[in-house]
C-alpha cells in the first residue's frame, strides 16, 4: 500500500499570497497578442482537471478553438448576441454598455470553449440524482481553478457569456448533447488591476459579504 505523503503546511506567507491572488483575479477584457507556450497551456489544463466534480465525474470538455474560420464564426455569434443585448439595455445604461469592451475575441491568442457532458458515464450518477445541475457546477469549478492558476502565472482569462450556446455548438461541430458553460479568452493582459473593470467603468460595484449573509 503506497504511503500517503504528509499534507503541506500553508504558512502565513502562503495565505497572504492566496489572498492577493483572489484580489487580483480579474475578468480580463483587453489582451496583448503574445503567444502562450504549449507547456504553459498544458499546465493550466492539468490544474483545471484537479477541480472537484460531482461523483468524480469530471464532466468538463475543453475545446481549443484554433481554426480562423471557427473563431470568425464564434465572433459572428457574439456580434449578433451583443447587438440583441444592447437593445435590451435601458436608455440610461445603453451608452455605457456600448463603450464596454465585452470580448477579447480579437486579441487573445488562445480561445477555449468549455462544455459539460450532461450525462457522463464517469461517476456512476453519484450525487446528481436530485441535483443534476451539479454536473454543470463541476465545469464551473474547473474554469475557476484554471482561472486562478492562470492569474498566479501572470496570464489573464476573460469569460465571454454573450453568446448563443446552440450557435456555438454548431460553429465548433461538437455533440449537440453538450451544454456550453463558458467561452474563455486566454492570454497576457494588456493591463492589470485589483479593481474589476466594470467597477472602474461605473457599471457596478462590489458589495460586502454581509449583504449576502442570511442566518436562520
Amino acid at each position: 500500500m503506497p504511503l500517503t505523503p504528509a499534507p503541506p503546511a500553508f504558512d502565513t506567507a502562503f495565505r497572504e499570497g492566496l489572498d492577493a491572488l483572489f484580489a487580483w483575479r480579474r475578468d480580463v477584457r483587453r489582451f496583448d497578442r503574445r503567444a502562450l507556450d504549449e507547456a504553459g497551456l498544458a499546465d493550466l489544463l492539468a490544474c483545471a482537471a484537479q477541480a472537484p466534480s460531482v461523483g468524480l465525474s469530471q464532466p468538463w470538455r475543453f475545446v481549443r478553438v484554433r481554426e480562423p474560420a471557427r473563431r470568425a464564426a464564434v465572433r459572428a455569434v457574439f456580434e449578433a448576441s451583443n447587438t440583441d443585448a444592447l437593445a435590451l439595455q435601458p436608455e440610461e445604461r445603453a451608452g455605457l454598455y456600448a463603450r464596454l469592451k465585452l470580448a477579447g475575441l480579437d486579441d487573445a491568442p488562445e480561445q477555449f470553449a468549455v462544455f459539460v457532458e450532461p450525462e457522463p458515464e464517469a461517476g456512476h450518477g453519484l450525487g446528481r440524482a436530485t441535483m443534476p445541475e451539479t454536473v454543470a457546477y463541476s465545469a464551473v469549478l474547473a474554469i475557476h481553478t484554471l482561472w486562478l492558476t492562470a492569474t498566479a502565472r501572470g496570464i489573464g482569462v476573460g469569460w465571454v457569456s454573450i453568446l448563443d450556446p446552440g450557435a456555438v455548438i454548431r460553429a465548433l461541430d461538437v455533440p449537440e448533447r453538450w451544454r456550453l458553460v463558458g467561452y474563455l479568452c486566454i492570454g497576457y493582459p494588456a493591463e492589470r488591476s485589483d479593481i474589476p473593470e466594470l467597477e472602474r467603468a461605473g457599471w457596478e460595484h462590489r458589495r460586502p459579504p454581509g449583504d449576502f449573509l442570511i442566518e436562520r
